[in-house]
């Protein structure tokens, strides 16, 4: 198991972790959270070298899948960086990278009554203006599970107080900083549940930058 207590908060610059070799040839994987070594809850960073592939399989409890870099393909067509999947448990595909791109991925954490099927290039998705220098895309919303991207055009707070059962988020552009504590393109972080108290800490974003952002899942 590795980092599997969702009580404790967990930072990792993704870009310092070394690559471990999957059963695929090709497919890399930097482990961020795993129950177990090939099944049940996982989040890792996923890269497929130009080629690679996976044959046809399923995942139990769903899989969900932000493309970073590269296209990634299977046989509903190709997606570049920046597409956002859901496929949820029943649907069954066989991906594989041309070219080779670089995916975070979920495994096994859909709630039982969620069967949404999505994908979204939130590139040409549109986004809600939040004030001035701050943009929002919700990519998806299951009862308190929310999902979304926020992006920047100036150094700027944000708020991520109703993140009331659970924060994860990934930085994909620029730099935030949570009291204090900057981090930036490929860090990954996960903040526990504090039940009904709002959360409290104070983050801010630098100009240009993005985070991929899920709240109220732990």
């Amino acid at each position: 198991m590795l980092n599997m207590d969702f009580t404790q908060a967990v930072s990792i610059d993704t870009r310092k972790q070394p690559w471990v070799a999957s059963p695929k040839p090709g497919v890399w994987r930097k482990p961020l959270a795993r129950e177990d070594a090939e099944q049940g809850h996982a989040t890792s960073v996923v890269r497929y070298d130009p080629g690679a592939s996976f044959s046809s399989h399923g995942h139990p409890q769903g899989e969900e899948i932000l493309v970073l870099q590269g296209v990634f393909s299977d046989q509903t067509g190709d997606y570049s960086a920046g597409t956002y999947f859901r496929n949820p448990e029943g649907f069954s595909h066989a991906p594989f990278s041309q070219e080779g791109c670089l995916i975070l991925v979920k495994l096994h954490q859909f709630q039982a009554d969620d069967s949404s099927h999505m994908a979204v290039q939130t590139s040409n998705a549109e986004w809600c203006s939040l004030n001035a220098d701050l943009q929002q895309l919700i990519l998806h919303q299951h009862r308190a599970e929310k999902v979304y991207m926020l992006r920047s055009q100036a150094e700027t707070e944000i708020d991520l107080g109703d993140a009331h059962n659970g924060l994860e988020l990934y930085v994909m552009e620029g730099e935030l900083s949570e009291n204090g504590q900057r981090y930036g393109k490929g860090c990954w972080l996960r903040r526990p549940p504090v039940g009904n108290i709002a959360r409290s800490a104070d983050y801010q974003l630098s100009a240009d930058a993005q985070l991929w952002i899920k709240i109220n899942h732990l």
